[in-house]
């Protein structure tokens, strides 16, 4: 199945695994209300990102200032 990112998102969306793309420094981290309550309380509850990028050049830029993206990295083939 060939997708476009666009069709891709909405698959996902539709079938309730992902929320849509919103920005972490204008809109905030999407969370719940008891995840907003143990924050709050000091605890630590894990966020999962996923960024987006613009182009290939993004991708090589991010993936070599933030070494996470590679080795959190178990999707690639």
């Amino acid at each position: 199945m060939d997708l476009t990112f666009s069709e891709w998102m909405t698959y996902g969306v539709e079938k309730g695994w992902c929320g849509p793309p919103v920005c972490y420094t204008h809109d905030g981290l999407p969370m719940s209300e008891q995840e907003f309550a143990e924050f709050d309380e000091g605890q630590d509850p894990c966020m999962h990102v996923v960024r987006m990028y613009e182009d290939i050049e993004m991708k090589k830029e991010i993936e070599n200032n933030h070494s996470p993206s590679q080795w959190r990295n178990s999707y690639t083939r």
